[in-house]
């Protein structure tokens, strides 16, 4: 329970804006100006997200790929589910929770037995929100995540140009084998 209880605190301490973030390594410029997505639309973003690259935090320490899904709630909040997947697909662990909006383009999100929040930006999302790139303002996370598990070259393209553009340093972002 000690574990499982240490390991939920890094999962959010990789998302900054807490007591642990100056243990875990930033992957952004914070020189760099960052920017949400103006017009962010909960709604348009509810739904399965298959992972396509990532930053490495410690929730996804052993996982082959990972999923997180967003479903309105009638208070206006988005539920959280995210779940480590084994090399075969199969579920290793979830996590879940709450995502507050708190600006837009910009979530609080509050997960299950961690005793902080922490902050997810929507940078950039495509016109039909099958592509979205998250991140933390503190670069301590960031995620390219994608409606299908294969995501075209053009759009991966866009999608790292949008990290880039935002002071994040490609050179740590781990591709995720499409499943």
């Amino acid at each position: 329970m000690r574990r499982a209880a240490a390991l939920l605190c890094l999962v959010l301490a990789a998302c900054g804006g807490t007591p642990l973030a100056p243990l875990l390594p930033s992957y952004r410029d914070a020189s760099v100006p960052i920017a949400s997505k103006a017009d962010f639309d909960p709604a348009r973003f509810a739904g399965r997200w298959y992972q396509i690259a990532a930053y490495p935090v410690p929730f996804q320490n052993g996982c082959a790929s990972a999923t997180a899904e967003y479903a309105p709630r009638p208070d206006g909040t988005l539920a959280v589910r995210n779940t480590c997947l084994g090399p075969q697909g199969d579920p290793i662990r979830a996590i879940t929770g709450t995502a507050t909006p708190d600006g837009p383009g910009r979530l609080d999100v509050e997960l299950s037995g961690v005793p902080f929040s922490a902050p997810l930006w929507i940078l950039w999302t495509d016109a039909d929100y099958r592509v979205a790139v998250l991140g933390q303002p503190d670069g301590r996370a960031g995620w390219i995540l994608a409606r299908d598990r294969r995501l075209r070259a053009d759009l991966r393209a866009a999608a790292r140009t949008v990290l880039e553009f935002n002071g994040y340093r490609l050179d740590a972002l781990r591709e995720t084998p499409p499943g």
